[in-house]
This record gives C-alpha cells, structure tokens and sequence, in this order.
C-alpha cells in the first residue's frame, strides 16, 4: 500500500532537486536518464511477458508422430465431459512423463482433475479405494472408482488405457461381445488356442465378453452388440446358422474368422450377404522369411472406418484364406485387407505340394481379400439401429496369444469390434506412438572425413581465409 507513495515521493523531489541544481538539464543527466527509461522498459516488457507466460499456455508440438499430444479421440472425449472425472495416483514417485500426459488432459477440460497421493501418509484414503500396492491409477466420477493400470519404472501411464476406461466409466452403458463356443473355437481364458489377450482388450475398452452356445438356447441373447465367431474347427448346426441369420436381420452385427482348414457350414448366411469363401490357401512369397510363404504379410487397406488410420502398417496372418463379394441390393460391401500382387502373392490350390509355384487355371493371382467389412440396411429399422453390420476375415490365427500384441493384428480386431458394435462415440483403437529412429549411421570412412573436416579442413580455410583479407587491406 506504501509503494505507490514512496514512489510519487521520489519522483517529486528528484524534480525538485533537478529545476534547484539545474543538473536535469546536462548532457550526463540526459543520456543516464534514457538509459534508465530504456532499462525500465524492457523490464517492463519482460514483466508483462511473464505475466501473460503465467497466465496463458500455448503449447506446440512439433514430433513428427505427435508424441506430446493426445490423440483425437482423448481429445474429443474428455472435451465433452459432462460430469468432474477425478484421476488419483497412489505413489509416492511422480514420474515426470505420466505428469505431462496427465497435464495435456487437464488442458482439456476444467472437469478433469488429477492428483497424487502417498499411500503411507493417507492409508485411509488408499484404504477407501482398496489399494493393494504403490502405482495404483484410480479413476473417480460420481462416486464410481475403477482401476486404470499400476504404474511403475517399467510401466508408465497409458493414454489407450485411460481414455478407454475413461469412456467406460463416463457412459455408463455396457457394450457386450458373445464369442461363439462348442465348435473348436478360439477359447476366451488363457491356455492352448487361446483368445485371452483379445479378451481382456475388449474388457478395457468398456466391452462386456461372454461365452456363447448357440446349440443349448437356440437364439442370441437381446443384450447381444456383437457376436465373434473366431476360427470354428467343426460344422455349426443348421438352427445355430439360422438364429445368426435371425440375430444379423434383426439389426446385430458379426465378426466371422473363418481359416482355410474348416468348413462350418455358415454358406446359407454368407449367401445372404453376397460373401464367399475361397478354399484356397493365400500365399506371400516375397513377404517375410522368417514366417514363410503361408503368412500373409498385408500392407494395403481399404478405406473404413475400421482401417482409416492404419497408412502403410504391417499385419499378418497365418493360414488364411481369400474372401469375395458379389452384389447385393441394400448391402455394401468395403474390402478391408488386401495382399500385394502377383508374383509375390497368389492363392494355392495345391496345398500338399513340396514346392510352391503357381499354377495357371487353378491357382488364383493376387492381390487377394483377406477381409471385408459389409453394412445391410434394414427395411424396418429398429429402435437402436437401421443397419445390420458383418465383418468377414478369412483367418483367426492373428487374434490368438502371441499375435494379437504384434504389429496391427490387435487393431485389426478391435477395430472391427468397436464398428460391429455401432457405438458411434466410442473411440477405436488408439495406437502407440513410437518416436521415429533419426539416427545417422557413418561408415568408417564417412566418420575419419567428419572428423578431420573439424580438425583439420575447416581451421586451415578460416586462416587461408584471414590471410587473403589481410593481405588485401595491407
């Protein structure tokens, strides 16, 4: 409250004193006053500019893969926020990474709030949320407490995870995808041909995942989003084909991963929807050798929703089989996954042969439809839908344990999950962002000219370069 006082105060005896000793007149007096006004200036600017740097943030990233941002999914998500969402962090190490990416939500929304907490200082607290041990994410909202993931040096905190459970918890909806059994399908707990990883995927993405035998209660379930039919190794009976054909006219949606090694009976529905499978093996001979020829190495995709954002990504499949699409009224039929051209791929009639060549009028050139995506619009729309939706991949090998985590083949899957499902708002698959290798790699050569150009060059031309100019003003 004195400042402003004090200051008038000097300023007035320094005129006073300056009109008595006339010394505000001198040249001296002059040239220090403006360097004090232009000092006090440009402390004024760097003040005002702080000032404002407190006040606002305008952040830029620059990475060419974005790896500071969140993707538009979380973006979008937490933006539309209609309730506060609390994130809590039971462990004593703030990481400074999981903090930035924590920060970037918080830019977000004024509804997102997150917070660390040490376990031993607050054990009432750790207690109400039932923390088991230190690194615990919890996300909070309304009284709702669901735990993201466990953070450690190994593991950081993982925007996929949050913004998954962060749209689970938010919507309160419940999405649930029946897998079919007791046709030697793929199993949804851990063991021999197994689909647990993808399981547990969908279960993170808010999806509800149930066994389904169709033989003991001969229609789909009304709760049923999504029915995953993954690799069946026997027939299905004719009223489990029909209760599909009922459930899919109904407005449901499949996901069909039918390989090359099974028939399952399935052609009254495929029929329906214009789909074929080939009984052909696909093969790659210019894909990867450490898979070999009957591993299908796909880089193209069509233009979906389900593979919008996959560019130029690797997925593959082992063991699979092409699949066509003749014309339908009121189905439209999008291809998905396509192999590259002949020479290096084709599908093999002859699969028992030791050496693989093709073979004209029985063997089938690339590039060939490993999956396809298809929309039916119903004639009577229903109260939740006006389109029924199948996805068709010749394959179910790429889902299994050990592959799903490689490469796309988990985006694949999910991807075509989240679509079936018709949960327009629910965000698909965020992948991973990786930080692109920039790495320069010298040969020896390039690194003894490198080095000398410092030493030796670069000085000997700066004084050839002083000598001339002092030779020319001598």
């Amino acid at each position: 409250m004195l400042l402003i006082p004090g200051v008038a105060l000097i300023a007035a005896w320094i005129i006073i004193e300056g009109q008595r000793n006339n010394w505000l007149g001198q040249r001296s007096t002059q040239a220090g006053t403006n360097a004090l006004l232009a000092t006090l200036a440009v402390l004024a600017m760097l003040g005002l500019i702080n000032f404002i740097g407190a006040r606002y943030h305008l952040r830029t990233d620059l990475t060419e893969t974005q790896l500071f941002s969140l993707a538009p999914q979380s973006r979008e998500l937490v933006r539309n926020l209609k309730q506060p969402v609390k994130i809590w962090i039971f462990d004593v190490n703030q990481n400074p990474v999981d903090r930035d990416l924590l920060e970037n939500y918080r830019r977000q929304s004024s509804k997102f709030e997150y917070e660390y907490v040490d376990p031993q200082a607050k054990p009432g607290l750790a207690k109400q949320f039932g923390v088991k041990e230190a690194g615990e994410v919890y996300l909070e909202t309304n009284q709702q407490r669901k735990l993201v993931q466990v953070v450690n040096q190994s593991e950081r905190l993982s925007e996929i995870r949050l913004t998954n459970r962060l749209q689970q918890i938010t919507s309160g909806t419940s999405v649930k995808a029946y897998f079919l059994q007791g046709h030697g399908e793929s199993q949804l707990t851990a063991g021999e041909n197994s689909i647990s990883q993808a399981a547990k995927a969908l279960n993170d993405k808010s999806f509800t995942t149930e066994p389904l035998n169709l033989a003991q209660i001969s229609e789909v379930p009304k709760d049923a989003n999504v029915i995953v039919v993954a690799g069946p190794k026997r027939a299905l009976f004719d009223t489990e084909v029909k209760a599909l054909q009922n459930y899919l006219n109904g407005g449901g949606n499949a996901l069909l991963m039918i390989d090359p090694d099974t028939e399952p009976k399935l052609e009254p529905l495929l029929n329906e929807w214009g789909v074929k499978l080939d009984t052909r093996l696909a093969v790659d001979v210019a894909g990867s050798e450490a898979l070999g020829p009957a591993v299908p190495i796909v880089t193209e995709y069509g233009k979906h929703p389900i593979t919008k954002d996959f560019g130029n990504g690797i997925s593959f499949y082992r063991l699979a089989r092409p699949v066509d699409t003749t014309p339908v009224n009121n189905i439209q039929a999008t291809p998905l996954l396509l192999t590259r051209p002949y020479p290096s791929t084709w599908a093999e009639s002859d699969q028992k042969s030791e050496k693989l060549e093709f073979n004209e009028g029985q063997d089938r050139k690339g590039p060939l439809t490993l999956g396809v995506a298809l929309t039916k619009k119903l004639s009577t729309p229903t109260p939740t839908s006006g389109e029924s939706r199948l996805v068709v991949i010749g394959n179910s090998d790429f889902t299994t344990d050990g592959l799903f985590q490689q490469q796309l083949n988990g985006d694949v899957f999910l991807n075509s999950v989240s679509w079936l499902s018709q949960q327009d708002q629910q965000p698909l698959s965020i992948r991973p962002k990786e930080q692109k290798n920039r790495r320069v790699n010298l040969s020896v050569a390039q690194t003894v000219l490198l080095r000398s150009s410092a030493l030796f060059i670069l000085p000997f031309v700066g004084f050839i370069g002083a000598g001339l100019l002092w030779w020319q003003r001598r």
